[in-house]
C-alpha cells in the first residue's frame, strides 16, 4: 500500500510543478508559495477534521513536536527555494535539480537514521546525479 501512496506522490509532485509554473507566472514566488500553503493547511486540516485525527494532538511528545517544527521549516524554505527556481528557471530543468532530494535523503537517512546503504543505493544514487547533470547540462 505504500507503493500506491508513493506512485500517487510523485504523480501530484509532477502536476504541481507544471500547474505552479503556469500559474507564477506574473506573481511574486514567494506570494505564490504562500498561497499554495493555505491551501494545503485548509486541505491538511480538512483531513484531520474527516478522519476526526484531533483528539491526537494533545498525545503529540515534545521530541515530535520539534522534530514536526523542524520539518516544517525545512518544508517552508524547500518551497520558497523551488518557487523561486520555477519562476526563474525552466520546469524541465528546475525539477531534476530538485529531485537531487533522494540522493541528499538517502546519505542522511544513513548517517543519522542508520538505515543500510547497499551498492544497490549506491549505484541508484550515482545513476540519479548522473541523470540530473544529463538533464541540465
Amino acid at each position: 500500500m505504500w507503493f500506491l501512496f508513493a506512485i500517487l506522490s510523485a504523480l501530484f509532485a509532477a502536476l504541481t510543478s507544471i500547474l505552479a509554473k503556469v500559474g507564477i507566472e506574473g506573481v511574486s514566488s514567494n506570494l505564490a508559495t504562500a498561497i499554495r500553503t493555505v491551501v494545503v493547511v485548509v486541505m491538511s486540516w480538512g483531513m484531520v477534521f474527516l478522519t476526526k485525527a484531533q483528539s491526537g494532538i494533545t498525545e503529540i511528545s515534545k521530541k515530535s513536536w520539534t522534530f514536526l517544527i523542524l520539518s516544517g521549516l525545512a518544508t517552508g524554505a524547500s518551497w520558497l527555494c523551488y518557487y523561486r527556481a520555477l519562476q526563474i528557471g525552466e520546469a524541465s530543468k528546475v525539477v531534476p535539480v530538485d529531485k537531487l532530494s533522494v540522493v541528499i535523503t538517502l546519505v542522511l537517512a544513513f548517517v543519522f537514521l542508520h538505515e543500510q546503504f547497499t551498492a544497490k543505493s549506491l549505484i541508484g544514487c550515482v545513476l540519479i546525479g548522473a541523470g540530473t547533470l544529463l538533464m541540465v547540462l
